[in-house]
């Protein structure tokens, strides 16, 4: 039975933006070569953590939207251990009504890229002069 999952690690800071694909692609390639399908991807980037992790205070984020055996979950976690550039991960499994919710995520975050960038209105980008009265002491 293939369920839907998400799950989300994240990297170690030090790394380089190629070391950091190439780890992405480990995983998804493991997902893939597993019998898996992967949904969606998405980049969050270099954040600074709530807490530190292994004396780090930051780490890239990464989120992988996937389908898969539900065997194949211990795999990936045991992958995601033994590697040394991921301080922490999290999969979940994602029953209908969160499955929906990433869709109309997806859905949404492409049509904001897709959209174009609307100028700032007129008035917001002039001055606006303000008089003030001020009544003479007496």
């Amino acid at each position: 039975m293939i369920k839907q999952y998400e799950t989300v690690f994240i990297a170690t800071p030090v790394l380089s933006e190629a070391q950091m694909k190439e780890a992405v692609a480990k995983y998804t390639d493991l997902i893939k070569a597993n019998g898996g399908e992967v949904v969606y991807e998405e980049d969050w980037g270099l954040k600074h953590l709530a807490y530190p992790i292994q004396h780090k205070t930051s780490g890239f984020y990464y989120l992988i939207e996937f389908k898969a055996d539900p065997q194949f979950i211990a795999k990936l976690e045991t992958q995601y251990h033994r590697d040394e550039r991921i301080i922490r991960y999290i999969t979940v499994a994602l029953d209908k009504n969160a499955a929906a919710y990433a869709e109309r995520r997806r859905q949404n975050r492409a049509a904001k890229a897709a959209a174009p960038v609307a100028e700032a209105p007129a008035a917001a980008a002039a001055e606006v002069e303000v008089e003030i009265e001020v009544e003479p002491e007496a």
